[in-house]
């Protein structure tokens, strides 16, 4: 069982009390995934919310640029330590809305999400908190793509002169 101190490591679970802390503990696993490893895909079933203990992964969107050649991957943010990924396991349609890509052997901690759902479900108040934190998650990602997308206009932009 992954132990309280271990969450309280987080900033997504700041403000939880120590009984709070321990139901999600509750439905927590520790994996561990190898450099290069697709933790998951887009359009995959969302099966759990990740908090990364140690590592680097990317979250990339495949980018088709015509019908003979294969998706190029472009990386939206990437997750650092501390952070979590996921989101999608406790929104609708608990789908994955980006792939997920270990660049650095990664730690990270699964919530499992029907687990989680059932447990926010039957905890309103609890509930409430968890998606204050998730929609945290959501604003940050939301931010470091409009960073990137700025990013690549500006580049493209002094490229065409």
């Amino acid at each position: 069982m992954i132990s309280v101190d271990l969450l309280k490591q987080f900033a997504f679970f700041k403000g939880f009390s120590d009984e709070e802390l321990k139901k999600f503990a509750a439905v927590a696993t520790e994996d561990t995934y190898k450099a290069g490893v697709q933790v998951w895909k887009k359009g995959d079933p969302a099966k759990a919310l990740l908090l990364l203990v140690e590592g680097k992964v990317l979250m990339v969107m495949d980018t088709y640029v015509g019908p003979h050649r294969p998706p190029m991957q472009v990386t939206v943010d990437i997750v650092t330590k501390g952070e979590a990924m996921g989101w999608s396991a406790v929104v609708e349609p608990y789908i994955y809305r980006l792939g997920a890509r270990c660049i650095d052997e990664s730690k990270l901690l699964s919530l499992d999400a029907a687990k989680l759902r059932e447990m926010l479900n039957a905890d309103k108040a609890l509930g409430f908190k968890f998606m204050h934190a998730v929609a945290k998650v959501i604003a940050t990602r939301l931010t470091h793509t409009e960073i990137i997308l700025v990013g690549e206009r500006g580049l493209s932009t002094l490229t065409e002169m």
